[in-house]
């Protein structure tokens, strides 16, 4: 209910795609997910929200920018993401109250 729906706007315009909600069954290439503090646990949300990705998508986590209410910590941030078996590869200012966190899949070690 709380997204920023300017963002998403653009997003569509960009990729020229409509953007699906959670309860889609489509495989998707990025999973945008707002999160907030006491929005449940951070881990659990983000193993849900892998399961739909194609084995090259990632997720953008969206989170409140520090001084906003129900900001996140990036310390919560990396733990749950490491738990969740993403690792975090870079973090940008969306609009004036977010922040995104790209979280990818951990490559394995390769063929032996």
């Amino acid at each position: 209910d709380d997204v920023n729906e300017e963002l998403r706007e653009l997003i569509q315009d960009a990729t020229g795609a409509q953007l699906v909600d959670e309860d889609s069954d489509e495989v998707v290439d990025v999973v945008l997910l707002w999160y907030r503090d006491g929005d449940g646990d951070l881990a659990d949300v983000l193993v849900d929200a892998i399961a739909p990705l194609a084995d090259s998508g990632f997720i953008w986590l969206l989170t409140p920018k520090r001084g906003r209410e129900d900001y996140v910590e990036p310390s919560d941030i990396s733990e749950a993401a490491s738990i969740a078996g993403l690792s975090q590869t870079s973090i940008t200012t969306v609009g004036a109250d977010w922040s995104a966190a790209r979280l990818v899949g951990r490559k394995s070690g390769g063929k032996k």
